[in-house]
């Protein structure tokens, strides 16, 4: 019984059980008439013992059962058949004589026993008797007392169960928690540590599941603060060069004639555009954790024919072979997923020789639309293909303008689109781009 469920619907039940059956049972040992002519000593199997004397032995033979019974138990009884004649003289005692009027009745006991009527019919004969007990109330009391002690224990014992087996229901369910909340303030406090919840996750019910979501949860967070954090950092120290150019050639300027002046310009205008392109990249990457809105379905091929017109335009020397399969389309955001693209085929332009075709295809493969960005280049280092992606990292042999951003933000877009970005060496020669994502099938 691993499942919370279950331990809360079993202790509901147990809870249920041991109340239920100790009500009745406390409630039948109470002053019932069935319960005491059933259990009190001098009442056991009278009726059955009496009824077989008096069928075959006669009155007298039953009489003396009734004498034996009240010296031994202090027990009146008396019989009467059907018709209400009684059968045998009985043990009752003589009626006590009337008090005088003056007598104060409040002073005298008043009914010092107990009277109890059983009916009880012969297997033999078939008649009815009715018997009528008194017995003493101080000896019922007594032998109540004896009674409920069976009772009383087990009720003890019952609820000395239901405690324990509560207690360490509630301790299963609040300790847990507290572990829990203790993570969510840790991790509210960036102090979070992972094999907090280590044991926690071990667990098979639906605690152990959550504690495996929040390692989860709370692993990505941090890998999304370390990576803003990096971000940040990267970001001012990609600003900073930018902006110390800037001031040199200000000061240069303002050193200068106006014949050397005006030749700066062109300098400046370019460190400009170089922080002006900065910082639009950066806004880019940035706006891809935003809310995109409602997603719609995009159709590759128009999408990869126009980005291959814009890419001719930038690079006429370039031959760019498309291959896409009629009728392939994805869920999505059109605007994110062509700025992803159109970043991978940017970067494959840069790298691809004149002389050789850079080929894009698209085609479906199983449940995901696969689409290969291949340029024939001298491709990546194996030791730097662990870090294309990440924002800011340039190859050490890299001499191409930008700022490391765009295969970023083709990552980032592409992992909104529930997808993936693999970057590898083609095994002849170049440098591969693939994007997977889900296809997206018409209703």
């Amino acid at each position: 019984m691993r499942s919370l469920f279950w331990r809360i619907l079993a202790a509901f039940w147990l809870a249920l059980l041991l109340v239920a059956g100790l009500s009745i049972l406390l409630g039948r040992a109470l002053n019932q008439d069935a319960w005491i002519i059933a259990r009190y000593p001098g009442l056991i199997d009278l009726a059955e013992q009496w009824t077989a004397l008096y069928e075959t032995q006669g009155a007298d033979a039953a009489q003396h059962l009734l004498e034996q019974r009240r010296r031994d138990f202090s027990l009146s009884v008396q019989v009467f058949d059907e018709s209400g004649e009684r059968l045998v003289h009985g043990t009752y005692p003589p009626r006590p004589p009337r008090p005088h009027p003056a007598f104060d009745r409040e002073k005298l006991p008043r009914f010092p026993w107990r009277q109890l009527s059983q009916e009880y019919t012969s297997a033999d004969s078939d008649h009815t008797y009715l018997f009528v007990y008194r017995i003493p109330t101080r000896a019922l009391e007594e032998w109540q007392h004896g009674s409920l002690l069976w009772p009383l224990s087990a009720l003890g014992i019952a609820l000395v169960i239901l405690t324990v087996f509560s207690l360490w229901l509630t301790l299963s369910i609040t300790g847990p928690l507290n572990r829990l909340r203790r993570a969510v303030h840790d991790l509210g406090q960036t102090t979070y540590q992972q094999d907090s919840l280590a044991r926690l996750a071990n667990r098979g019910d639906e605690l152990g599941v959550l504690a495996r979501d929040f390692n989860r949860m709370g692993a990505r967070l941090q890998r999304l603060i370390s990576s803003q954090r990096q971000l940040l950092r990267d970001v001012s120290h990609e600003l900073r060069s930018p902006l110390a150019r800037l001031r040199i050639a200000l000061a240069l300027a303002e050193r200068a004639g106006p014949e050397e002046r005006a030749s700066m310009w062109p300098r400046l205008e370019q460190e400009c555009d170089r922080l002006e392109a900065l910082i639009s990249e950066i806004l880019a990457l940035a706006r891809l954790d935003a809310d995109p809105g409602p997603a719609s379905r995009i159709e590759l091929l128009p999408l990869l024919e126009r980005l291959r017109a814009d890419a001719q335009l930038l690079a006429p020397e370039q031959h760019i072979q498309l291959q896409v399969t009629e009728g392939l389309g994805v869920e999505g955001w059109p605007d994110m997923l062509e700025r992803a693209l159109d970043n991978l085929l940017r970067n494959a332009l840069r790298f691809n020789p004149a002389g050789q075709p850079l080929e894009v295809e698209a085609s479906l493969a199983g449940e995901q639309v696969e689409i290969r960005i291949r340029d024939h280049g001298p491709g990546a280092s194996e030791e730097h293909l662990a870090q294309l992606g990440e924002p800011f990292f340039r190859a050490p042999n890299q001499t191409s303008p930008g700022h490391g951003l765009g295969l970023a933000i083709a990552s980032r877009a592409i992992e909104r689109h529930n997808g993936r970005l693999y970057l590898a060496n083609h095994p002849d020669g170049g440098f591969v781009a693939s994007v997977e994502l889900p296809v997206h099938r018409h209703a």
